[in-house]
């Protein structure tokens, strides 16, 4: 039933200024949000490589292990008694490379059929000798 017959029907419409006000809103708070950041360069003087000078290589003491337990100081077999005895080992090596050569790196090379014990004698032998850099060689296996 249709009461109103004179009057046609009202197309609903969007009341468009409470939408602008919350647009405004929502503009408003992202602009005080947002951060402007301002990238600075850190203005900074870089060392000079001269090619002339070459570095100084480190002296190095080469520390064999074997399978078998047994250890080699630059080539010369010694025989192993206990820790203290690699230790004076290790400083009779550093002695006998003379006073131009301080703080030698020791490295170590163990072979892979090596124990961890025998590894960790090294270890412990050059921190009672005082040497405190250590390194360890490996090989590679060639494959790829």
């Amino acid at each position: 039933m249709n009461f109103r017959k004179g009057k046609g029907r009202e197309d609903p419409d969007i009341n468009l200024i409470p939408f602008i006000d919350v647009l405004l809103v929502i503009l408003i708070f992202l602009m005080v949000t947002t951060t402007y950041s301002k990238f600075t360069a850190l203005q900074i003087t870089l060392p000079i490589a001269d090619a002339e000078k070459a570095m100084e290589r480190p002296s190095e003491i080469n520390v064999a292990v074997d399978g078998q337990g047994r250890y080699a100081i630059n080539n010369v077999q010694v025989s192993f008694r206990d820790v203290a005895g690699l230790a004076e080992d290790l400083k009779s090596a550093v002695a006998g490379m003379g006073e131009s050569k301080k703080d030698p790196v020791v490295i170590i090379n163990a072979e892979a059929s090596a124990t961890h014990q025998t590894v960790i004698n090294v270890l412990e032998a050059a921190r009672l000798a005082g040497l405190a850099q250590i390194t360890f060689a490996a090989q590679t296996s060639g494959k790829k």
